[in-house]
């Protein structure tokens, strides 16, 4: 019998052998061939296998499944070894179904009854394993087949303490994949409970986990644990690490249950009973002590046990919030890990602190700590400490402080983190509006945060800044002056210029008897950037003009002449040639009675919670502030305010039509969320409020992704996906966005890239995990790092899978990710020009594309494809000024690809030739196969 078990054992591992020392694909594909025909003909020709054969053929069989190969056979001989007395035959068998489950209802019930049959076995052993193949199989089936057996064996008196471990873990998992099919008796729940009294401390640390899970969804039934999670605590904390030999962990006496028993009372406010609320305090009170305590040991291990503790009981002191004396030792003990040499004790240190700031109690130990956090804002190195620190920093702030945080804050702004930078703005602007004492300091703030981080100011920054001066009648003509100012710098950002035409239009009025501000002056000043700004701003700025028109009678003649102008009268953006006409007319036929009427100043906007906050509770939903009970959105109140007034006073608004519909029907606003739901995430970094933006530009691509940096590159009935990248040379940081559409949570989510081909060699992916929940009409944001190796032409592919209403879904498609995501814009002139295009002419470096018009050949959308796809747009260089020349560098980690494009329309033929030159051979046809069809 020996010498059979060595040579079943033998084969398999020569078989393995022979797999790995295969040379090619095609060798190995050869090899398995050949051993699953044989495995075949042996299950069908021989039916006295023996048990080692039949175990030594189901484990080839399952290494042929782990190197990604279908198996569709041997699941009877699987199921066969579960009847086997013998221990390293049923364990093969139960491996076997754990990996290959097969969705046949006959094997199920098979496997199920095997698995009973082990469950009311005596063999603790066997048992075991019946729980192990449970628990990683976990699905509904399971749940229901076993929702008695289980929870038995886990009560049960004679159950051997082992047992009990697996029962509880194995109770947990089929809770966590299907609450809804496990059904426990509420006469088993008392006796669950008092698991957490067991001798054994391995139950006991494998129940606090399965109660914790139960106490989420059932509170009031299981509200006796908090009693007996006390009660055991103390044992644990007031005893020596002699008391717990077996479990304690470098001098820390069963540190893992004491942070579950921790996080277990936290489901829990503070208990009623005086004497167990005070043991409970003297708990943490000895946690506290403890941490002041030298340290026994200089391994790391030590220290983090010991702090593991320390941490969630801070975080139980905190949830309660009720004990002033606690709360401050946890501050004073936080305080000391700020100055800490280890980067993740004063990252949680921040975070913690951040929950004290809250707290009456604690925020003034809190403040104490300001200096330290500012320094720490300034010298960490690390970039997720930074973070908390400005959290920390906006928590901490009240009226005492609030002009020392915010010029810090808008100081370290300058060079702060991308990543970071939006959820700054909006924290900066609610500070400066919630402590202002003097709204023209609040205004400074305001214009400041704009010109420092224009492109990461969202539109509720820049509405709740209107929103202000509209309903605050001493501070409209200060606004007027600063905002006519600000648009005099040389750079002026689009969201300045939106602000600056927005308060112009209103107010400009009140500084018009300036010399320096008349009312050409204002109008030439804001006519200047006209041009250089997107179309959504037009459309704002030629209602601001249509507002002058009412203000200032002088200078209606010239506001028409605008008005007329090809560019805007006969624009190709929609929304543009609407409003130009619509205005023309409106300055043309109204008497100036009829237009004071219609272009009456904006009326105050309705109390309503600050945006902002609303905006940034759903990014940091832990770091909540007061209400700042000012106006609300101007798109909302625009939107309400035209709804009862006549057509005309409709087109008059500043916050143009289409920027309105965008809020309320675009991307993935578009989910149509009530205002009350507080779920939707898209407040988070640069996140989709900003991609709306997008929407309006007359751009139109069938390829994703392609022309833009943000854009949403998949969308059914359930789920909408968007994507933000940005480029930093090789390497592309991406954002993607996944909302829920649907009135169900979304569970179990997960996403999973691939890099097939020669794509494993030419990009490198590193996406972060991602919650494995999405609730209904809410968002979640997956972060991550694409690098190009070296050029590319394939996609790679992403599968999402996930549940809905316990409905299995599935999507595969290519992610669009192409090569010009790596393109950066190069600037030159002619001679550099005309130089690099004549050493770039061998055949393979050029490639020529002569194709017809599939889009209207406007000048500015040419420009606006060319200059999204990543190449810079020259001028001079041609000497026919209709075509269009332009230079961009691809990086890769290998090298540098230099690319030259021309681009000639030939509109009385209604035809295109792309002249495109690379550096890399290749490389121009792609970028010609990329671009034929997107003109």
């Amino acid at each position: 019998m020996p010498t059979m078990r060595g040579d079943a054992m033998r084969g398999l591992a020569v078989f393995i052998s022979d797999i790995r020392n295969c040379k090619s694909r095609e060798a190995e594909l050869r090899r398995i061939n050949k051993e699953l025909t044989n495995i075949r003909q042996r299950f069908r020709a021989d039916k006295t296998l023996d048990g080692y054969q039949k175990k030594k053929y189901v484990c080839k069989l399952l290494f042929i499944f782990l190197l990604g190969h279908d198996i569709d056979f041997g699941y009877m001989e699987a199921v066969n070894l579960l009847s086997s007395n013998k221990y390293t035959e049923k364990q093969i068998g139960y491996l076997f179904i754990s990996v290959i489950m097969n969705s046949s209802t006959e094997m199920k019930q098979l496997i199920i009854q095997n698995i009973r049959n082990d469950l009311q076995s005596r063999n603790p052993i066997f048992i075991n394993l019946a729980l192990q193949c449970v628990a990683n199989i976990g699905d509904r089936e399971m749940a229901i087949a076993f929702t008695n057996d289980i929870p038995r064996l886990l009560i049960s008196g004679d159950t051997l303490d082992a047992v009990k471990q697996s029962a509880a873990l194995c109770l947990l998992r089929l809770h966590r994949t299907s609450p809804d099919s496990l059904q426990l008796n509420t006469e088993w729940t008392a006796r669950i409970i008092h698991l957490l009294n067991d001798q054994h401390l391995g139950v006991a640390t494998a129940a606090v986990s399965l109660i914790d899970a139960l106490v989420k969804r059932s509170p009031d039934e299981y509200k006796g644990c908090i009693n007996l999670a006390v009660s055991r605590l103390s044992r644990i904390v007031t005893s020596s690490y002699t008391d717990f030999q077996d479990y304690t962990y470098y001098f820390v006496p069963a540190p893992w249950l004491c942070v579950k028993l921790l996080r277990l009372l936290q489901n829990y406010p503070p208990p009623d009973d005086p004497s167990i609320r005070s043991r409970l305090n003297e708990c943490l009170d000895t946690i506290l002590n403890k941490a002041q305590e030298p340290l026994k040991s200089k391994k790391v291990q030590h220290s983090n046990a010991r702090n593991a503790v320390l941490f969630e009981a801070i975080n139980l002191i905190i949830h309660m919030d009720c004990e002033s004396s606690l709360l401050v030792r946890a501050c004073n003990q936080l305080g000391q890990f700020l100055q800490n040499r280890e980067t993740n004790l004063r990252y949680l240190a921040l975070e913690s602190m951040c929950l004290l700031a809250t707290s009456e109690f604690s925020h003034e130990a809190v403040k104490k700590h300001q200096e330290t956090v500012i320094n720490a804002l300034k010298s960490e190195r690390d970039v997720s400490v930074r973070q908390r620190a400005v959290d920390l920093l906006y928590a901490m702030c009240d009226r005492s402080n609030a002009q020392d945080i915010v010029q810090e804050m808008l100081t370290y702004l300058e060079t702060a983190d991308y990543t970071i930078r939006e959820e700054m703005v909006l924290k900066i602007a609610i500070l400066s509006e919630k402590y202002a004492i003097d709204y023209k300091w609040y205004l400074d703030i305001m214009l400041k945060l704009i010109r420092i981080a224009g492109d990461f100011v969202s539109e509720e920054v820049w509405y709740r800044v209107i929103q202000v001066v509209v309903n605050r009648n001493d501070v409209q003509s200060y606004a007027a002056k600063i905002a006519f100012e600000a648009l005099q710098a040389p750079a002026c950002h689009e969201n300045m210029v939106k602000v600056a035409g927005y308060i112009l239009g209103e107010y400009g009025n009140l500084i018009a008897l300036d010399p320096r501000s008349t009312p050409m002056i204002q109008f030439d000043l804001l006519h200047s950037k006209y041009h250089l700004c997107s179309p959504t701003t037009r459309c704002l700025l030629l209602s601001t003009y249509m507002k002058f028109v009412n203000l200032f009678p002088e200078i209606k003649h010239h506001i028409q002449d605008i008005l007329r102008h090809d560019s805007n009268y006969r624009s190709s953006d929609v929304e543009i040639q609407q409003r130009a006409i619509e205005y023309l007319k409106l300055s043309e036929i109204c008497n100036p009675t009829v237009l004071a009427t219609v272009l009456e100043i904006m009326p105050p906007y309705p109390e309503k919670q600050s945006p902002l906050l609303v905006r940034l509770k759903q990014k940091k939903p832990l770091i909540e502030s007061e209400n700042v009970n000012e106006p609300s959105s101007p798109s909302t109140t625009t939107a309400a305010h035209t709804e009862d007034g006549p057509k005309l006073a409709e087109t008059a608004m500043h916050l143009n039509h289409h920027q309105q519909q965008q809020q309320q029907n675009g991307l993935l606003v578009s989910l149509d969320i009530p205002e009350s739901n507080g779920h939707y995430e898209e407040s988070t970094s640069n996140s989709f409020a900003s991609l709306t933006k997008s929407s309006t530009s007359t751009v139109q691509s069938n390829k994703k992704f392609l022309f833009k940096n943000s854009d949403i590159i998949f969308e059914n009935e359930l789920i909408q996906i968007g994507i933000k990248g940005e480029l930093m040379k090789s390497s592309m940081h991406i954002e993607l966005y996944y909302g829920n559409k649907t009135n169900f949570n979304l569970i179990n989510f997960s996403t999973n890239f691939f890099l097939s081909g020669d794509l494993e060699s030419e990009l490198r992916m590193n996406m972060e995990p991602i919650k494995t929940t999405i609730d209904s009409r809410a968002q979640i944001k997956q972060s991550g790092t694409i690098d190009c190796l070296k050029d590319f032409y394939d996609l790679p592919k992403m599968n999402i899978t996930f549940y809905y209403n316990n409905i299995p879904q599935k999507i595969d498609y290519s992610f669009p990710l192409y090569l010009n995501k790596y393109l950066e814009k190069a600037d030159m002139d002619s001679n550099n020009f005309f130089l690099r295009w004549r050493n770039l002419e061998k055949p393979n470096q050029e490639c020529q594309k002569i194709f017809p018009a599939k889009f209207p050949m406007i000048y500015d959308d040419c420009r606006q494809k060319l200059e999204g796809f990543g190449w810079s747009s020259l001028t001079g260089i041609d000497v026919n000024s209709e075509n269009f020349c332009g230079a961009g560098i691809i990086h890769t980690v290998s090298q540098q690809i230099g690319c030259l494009y021309r681009l000639e329309p030939n509109k009385q033929a209604n035809m295109y030739r792309l002249t495109i030159r690379a550096s890399k051979d290749g490389v121009a046809k792609r970028f010609a196969e990329l671009l034929e069809d997107q003109f």
